[in-house]
């Protein structure tokens, strides 16, 4: 078995942190504190040379992933790949954005302190949480937390646990019940609005880290700058955890609320508003009336309802950030409050392209539904709108 010298180890990492240090972010401090934080990530040193070199290996891989993005190698080219897109989610910062952002968006989105790495640690009876990659843009709060003292296979207490009282259940598991935030002190809850959807769990790119998200569709309601505070409840811990952020962006996302309306064969649709900020797309729509059907889409197979791509001026298909099924036939009437991944730069204008997949209501499988697929998409030309981006 073969290890790498610790000098040479020493030497690769020194040329990689160099790469980033030299690179073109905007900020000097924020490549140092991902620098830092990389080096704090999976370094933990055991006698066995092979979990050693397995490390130091991924260390190496991360840490090269963020010098080529942060210096515009990968980004700067086009759309990150899969893979690394994967690595770098391990990256404090980069875990929060979707697949697709440019490099000019992470630029952008860290000049207007939209993403950060708080780089807070609470521990309380011997359970650690860091809270790190917080991202506030008006559309959506997201953060993710990294556990450290307890040996779980997840941050989440599978349903085996959760079915147990919770005396009874392991020290560490992170409760997404228990999960709460405060906006200047006041304690959000859907109920009040401001928030369309929550999700909470497993971070499944990064070992031992928890993942919150609220979609959020009033702004206005938290506004650009406030006191973030994160409570969060774990297993047999008595006290809670909690971080207290300072969140201030610049008010620089492009709004577009242009209440057009398309219609066809029954059904109509209303774009109510376009938000664009580095990071994210939102997309508001209503409907009403039945979806239309294909000639395939008859007797077993039905027409699912209405789901809606964004395309920019050069073709540039934006990416879902949740796609939904549902084991029911269509509604007639719908409020679509959906994110997809940023635009490059300023478009000048944005094409709504409706679709539904073919589903088999015997079953309710979808036709052509495979790992890299939503399925196959039935676009429906007549519905298509073509909306003016204007600053």
């Amino acid at each position: 078995m073969v290890h790498l010298p610790n000098r040479m180890e020493s030497a690769e990492m020194e040329d990689i942190e160099r790469m980033i240090r030299h690179s073109s972010m905007p900020r000097e401090s924020m490549s140092t504190k991902i620098m830092n934080r990389i080096g704090e990530m999976e370094m933990s040193r055991t006698s066995n040379k092979a979990s050693r070199q397995g490390k130091m290996w991924k260390r190496t891989i991360v840490a090269a992933s963020a010098a080529a993005v942060l210096g515009g190698g990968i980004i700067g080219s086009g759309f990150v790949s899969p893979v690394m897109a994967d690595a770098l989610k391990q990256v404090p910062v980069f875990g929060t954005l979707f697949k697709g952002t440019s490099e000019e968006s992470v630029k952008a989105a860290l000049d207007q302190g939209i993403v950060s790495d708080p780089n807070m640690s609470v521990t309380q009876d011997g359970v650690t949480l860091k809270l790190s990659d917080l991202l506030y843009d008006g559309t959506r709060l997201s953060f993710v937390l990294d556990r450290e003292g307890v040996d779980l296979e997840g941050t989440v207490a599978p349903l085996s646990e959760r079915e147990k009282p919770e005396d009874e259940m392991p020290k560490g598991y992170i409760k997404s019940a228990g999960t709460t935030i405060l906006i200047d002190g006041k304690e959000f809850k859907f109920s009040e609005g401001g928030a369309s959807t929550g999700s909470f769990g497993d971070y499944p790119l990064r070992d031992n880290a928890f993942r919150a998200e609220w979609q959020l569709n009033d702004k206005a309601a938290w506004g650009n700058e406030f006191e973030l505070t994160i409570r969060v409840e774990v297993t047999g811990v008595d006290e809670a955890f909690e971080f207290k952020v300072p969140v201030k962006i610049e008010n620089d996302a492009v709004l577009l609320k242009p209440n057009a309306t398309q219609s066809y064969d029954g059904f109509s649709y209303t774009v109510k508003q376009i938000s664009l900020t580095p990071v994210t797309t939102q997309l508001v729509i209503d409907s009403t009336g039945m979806v239309p059907r294909s000639a395939e889409q008859t007797g077993d197979l039905i027409a699912s309802m209405m789901y809606y791509d964004i395309v920019d001026e050069e073709g540039n298909l934006l990416t879902h950030d949740k796609f939904g099924y549902f084991n029911s036939e269509p509604k007639t009437e719908y409020h679509v409050d959906q994110l997809y991944s940023p635009v490059k730069g300023t478009p000048k204008q944005l094409t709504i392209k409706p679709f539904t997949l073919t589903v088999n209501k015997k079953d309710w499988s979808v036709v052509g539904q495979g790992k890299d697929s939503y399925g196959d998409k039935t676009y429906i030309k007549e519905l298509e709108m073509t909306i003016p981006v204007i600053e």
